[in-house]
Protein backbone atom coordinates (compact mmCIF):
# COMPACT_ATOMS: atom_id res chain seq x y z
CA UNK A 1 0.00 0.00 0.00
CA UNK A 2 1.42 3.10 -1.06
CA UNK A 3 1.47 5.95 1.56
CA UNK A 4 1.54 9.77 1.15
CA UNK A 5 0.43 10.27 -2.18
CA UNK A 6 -1.21 12.98 -3.00
CA UNK A 7 -4.50 12.85 -4.60
CA UNK A 8 -4.75 12.86 -8.64
CA UNK A 9 -6.51 15.18 -11.05
CA UNK A 10 -8.61 13.15 -13.42
CA UNK A 11 -10.75 14.79 -16.37
CA UNK A 12 -13.72 13.09 -18.34
CA UNK A 13 -15.65 14.72 -20.97
CA UNK A 14 -17.80 17.04 -18.31
CA UNK A 15 -15.71 16.81 -14.66
CA UNK A 16 -12.84 16.96 -13.04
CA UNK A 17 -11.67 14.69 -10.18
CA UNK A 18 -9.50 16.49 -7.81
CA UNK A 19 -8.39 16.82 -4.17
CA UNK A 20 -10.55 18.60 -1.73
CA UNK A 21 -9.53 22.39 -1.03
CA UNK A 22 -10.62 24.49 1.64
CA UNK A 23 -12.80 26.53 -0.48
CA UNK A 24 -15.45 23.20 -1.26
CA UNK A 25 -16.46 23.20 2.35
CA UNK A 26 -19.70 25.89 1.89
CA UNK A 27 -20.34 23.87 -1.25
CA UNK A 28 -20.22 20.54 0.04
CA UNK A 29 -22.14 21.21 2.79
CA UNK A 30 -25.21 23.02 0.77
CA UNK A 31 -25.05 19.77 -1.46
CA UNK A 32 -25.21 17.56 1.89
CA UNK A 33 -27.99 19.90 2.78
CA UNK A 34 -30.20 18.73 -0.29
CA UNK A 35 -33.37 16.45 0.77
CA UNK A 36 -32.62 14.24 -1.79
CA UNK A 37 -29.21 13.67 -0.75
CA UNK A 38 -29.40 13.86 2.93
CA UNK A 39 -32.29 11.72 3.51
CA UNK A 40 -30.26 8.77 2.72
CA UNK A 41 -28.10 9.87 5.42
CA UNK A 42 -31.19 10.64 8.19
CA UNK A 43 -33.67 12.79 8.84
CA UNK A 44 -31.83 15.89 9.23
CA UNK A 45 -29.23 17.61 6.78
CA UNK A 46 -25.76 17.25 7.61
CA UNK A 47 -24.54 19.76 9.73
CA UNK A 48 -21.21 21.79 9.64
CA UNK A 49 -18.60 19.89 11.70
CA UNK A 50 -19.77 16.31 10.00
CA UNK A 51 -19.53 17.81 6.63
CA UNK A 52 -16.06 19.32 7.59
CA UNK A 53 -14.54 15.63 9.68
CA UNK A 54 -15.89 14.45 6.20
CA UNK A 55 -13.67 16.47 3.75
CA UNK A 56 -10.95 16.22 6.22
CA UNK A 57 -11.04 12.23 6.11
CA UNK A 58 -11.10 12.25 2.12
CA UNK A 59 -8.40 14.46 2.27
CA UNK A 60 -6.61 12.22 5.23
CA UNK A 61 -7.06 8.74 3.45
CA UNK A 62 -4.53 9.99 0.36
CA UNK A 63 -2.12 10.55 3.23
CA UNK A 64 -2.57 7.21 4.84
CA UNK A 65 -3.57 4.86 2.45
CA UNK A 66 -2.72 6.29 -1.52
CA UNK A 67 -6.30 6.86 -2.11
CA UNK A 68 -8.87 8.89 -0.73
CA UNK A 69 -12.11 11.21 -1.53
CA UNK A 70 -11.88 13.32 -4.44
CA UNK A 71 -14.28 16.85 -5.39
CA UNK A 72 -15.78 16.64 -8.33
CA UNK A 73 -16.63 19.96 -10.43
CA UNK A 74 -18.27 20.94 -13.32
CA UNK A 75 -15.48 21.70 -16.33
CA UNK A 76 -18.12 24.09 -17.92
CA UNK A 77 -18.05 26.36 -15.01
CA UNK A 78 -16.05 25.05 -12.67
CA UNK A 79 -18.86 24.19 -9.71
CA UNK A 80 -18.12 21.50 -7.11
CA UNK A 81 -20.97 19.02 -8.07
CA UNK A 82 -20.52 16.22 -5.84
CA UNK A 83 -18.04 13.96 -4.94
CA UNK A 84 -16.26 10.31 -4.97
CA UNK A 85 -13.46 8.38 -3.49
CA UNK A 86 -12.35 5.18 -2.12
CA UNK A 87 -11.22 5.52 1.37
CA UNK A 88 -11.07 3.12 4.66
CA UNK A 89 -13.75 4.37 6.99
CA UNK A 90 -13.59 1.57 9.87
CA UNK A 91 -17.09 0.41 9.80
CA UNK A 92 -18.52 -1.89 12.70
CA UNK A 93 -20.15 -4.21 9.68
CA UNK A 94 -20.02 -7.61 8.80
CA UNK A 95 -17.88 -8.45 6.56
CA UNK A 96 -15.06 -6.10 7.51
CA UNK A 97 -13.70 -4.00 5.12
CA UNK A 98 -10.20 -4.14 6.28
CA UNK A 99 -7.40 -2.56 4.65
CA UNK A 100 -9.35 -3.15 1.09
CA UNK A 101 -11.40 0.50 -0.01
CA UNK A 102 -14.52 1.66 0.06
CA UNK A 103 -16.03 3.67 -3.07
CA UNK A 104 -18.91 6.29 -2.17
CA UNK A 105 -20.08 8.97 -4.31
CA UNK A 106 -22.69 12.08 -3.53
CA UNK A 107 -23.65 14.16 -5.74
CA UNK A 108 -25.93 17.55 -6.03
CA UNK A 109 -29.80 17.11 -6.86
CA UNK A 110 -29.14 19.23 -10.00
CA UNK A 111 -26.76 16.56 -11.86
CA UNK A 112 -29.12 13.38 -10.56
CA UNK A 113 -29.86 11.14 -13.97
CA UNK A 114 -27.21 13.00 -15.66
CA UNK A 115 -25.04 10.44 -15.98
CA UNK A 116 -22.39 12.53 -14.21
CA UNK A 117 -22.13 10.11 -10.90
CA UNK A 118 -21.22 6.97 -13.31
CA UNK A 119 -18.86 9.61 -14.87
CA UNK A 120 -16.77 10.18 -12.46
CA UNK A 121 -16.76 6.77 -10.24
CA UNK A 122 -15.71 4.96 -13.75
CA UNK A 123 -13.20 7.56 -13.84
CA UNK A 124 -11.98 6.94 -10.21
CA UNK A 125 -12.02 2.88 -10.98
CA UNK A 126 -9.77 3.52 -14.22
CA UNK A 127 -7.20 5.45 -11.92
CA UNK A 128 -7.62 2.52 -9.14
CA UNK A 129 -7.18 -0.23 -11.61
CA UNK A 130 -3.84 1.56 -13.23
CA UNK A 131 -2.31 2.57 -9.88
CA UNK A 132 -3.16 -0.17 -6.98
CA UNK A 133 -2.56 -3.46 -6.19
CA UNK A 134 -5.67 -5.54 -7.52
CA UNK A 135 -8.43 -6.28 -5.18
CA UNK A 136 -12.28 -5.85 -4.29
CA UNK A 137 -13.81 -2.65 -3.59
CA UNK A 138 -16.58 -2.42 -0.91
CA UNK A 139 -19.61 -0.02 -0.85
CA UNK A 140 -22.52 0.49 1.50
CA UNK A 141 -25.79 1.86 0.45
CA UNK A 142 -29.23 2.41 2.27
CA UNK A 143 -32.02 0.80 1.54
CA UNK A 144 -34.51 2.96 -0.61
CA UNK A 145 -31.23 4.07 -2.52
CA UNK A 146 -32.26 2.71 -6.00
CA UNK A 147 -30.38 5.14 -8.26
CA UNK A 148 -27.29 4.37 -6.50
CA UNK A 149 -28.03 0.79 -6.31
CA UNK A 150 -28.01 1.01 -10.24
CA UNK A 151 -24.88 2.86 -10.44
CA UNK A 152 -23.43 0.32 -8.01
CA UNK A 153 -24.72 -2.40 -10.79
CA UNK A 154 -23.05 -0.45 -13.70
CA UNK A 155 -19.73 -0.23 -11.82
CA UNK A 156 -19.97 -4.13 -11.54
CA UNK A 157 -20.62 -4.35 -7.40
CA UNK A 158 -22.67 -7.02 -6.24
CA UNK A 159 -24.78 -6.92 -3.26
CA UNK A 160 -23.82 -9.81 -0.62
CA UNK A 161 -26.31 -8.88 2.16
CA UNK A 162 -28.49 -6.46 4.19
CA UNK A 163 -26.85 -4.75 7.69
CA UNK A 164 -28.26 -2.46 10.22
CA UNK A 165 -26.15 0.30 9.97
CA UNK A 166 -27.68 3.52 10.76
CA UNK A 167 -30.74 1.43 9.18
CA UNK A 168 -31.07 -1.39 6.66
CA UNK A 169 -28.09 -1.28 4.64
CA UNK A 170 -26.52 -3.12 1.77
CA UNK A 171 -23.20 -4.24 1.55
CA UNK A 172 -21.56 -4.53 -1.87
CA UNK A 173 -18.36 -5.47 -3.23
CA UNK A 174 -16.61 -5.41 -6.97
CA UNK A 175 -14.40 -7.89 -7.19
CA UNK A 176 -10.62 -7.70 -8.03
CA UNK A 177 -9.49 -6.96 -11.13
Amino acid sequence: MTQGRPAPTLETGRLRLRGWRREDFRPYHTIMSEPAVHRFFGAEPMGEEECWRRICAATGNWLLNGFGGMAVERLSDGKLVGNVGLFTARRAVEPAFGDEPEMGWIFATETHGTGMAHEAASALLGWAEATLPSQPIWAIISEGNEPSFKLAAKLGFKALGTVDYHGPTKVLQRPSW
